[in-house]
């Protein structure tokens, strides 16, 4: 293996199985000790039970952190899954932040705020994490 393909494919995996694990433990969280928090992001305008909608998003992480790992062939369409999953969910952080929920530690609108932009930065990361190796 050169080292350029070593350079390009190490970074990648480390992050890839960082953000599996992420989204496993994120997941895990939404079905047991973090409930209350994720229930605070849940937009008032989603017509559905929030802890339905809390649960349900923990289920789908769970799946899409153990699919990152364990189906390497679907990779790069996981890849956009996950993405798209960071962008659906974008609005419960958008909700958070507008209608001033305290959760996770952020208890003024500036710290609401700025977590708005650690979403863009997930959506690169399961992005570039699952993007085949250049050579």
């Amino acid at each position: 293996m050169s080292s350029d393909v070593r350079t390009s494919t190490v970074p990648r995996s480390i992050a890839r199985w960082l953000l599996a694990g992420g989204l496993v433990f994120a997941g895990v969280s939404h079905l047991f000790w973090a409930r209350k928090e994720f229930r605070a992001q849940v937009p008032t305008w989603v017509p559905m039970d929030p802890d339905g909608v809390v649960v349900a998003s923990g289920v789908v992480e769970v799946a899409l952190g153990k699919a990152l790992i364990v189906l390497p062939k679907e990779r790069r369409r996981i890849g956009w899954i996950v993405a798209a999953f960071f962008v659906a969910v974008f609005p419960g952080n958008l909700a958070q932040w507008r209608e001033r929920r305290d959760a996770f530690g952020l208890t003024t609108d500036r710290s609401r705020f700025v977590r708005l932009f650690f979403q863009p930065l997930l959506v690169a990361l399961a992005l570039w994490s699952t993007s085949p190796r250049k050579h």
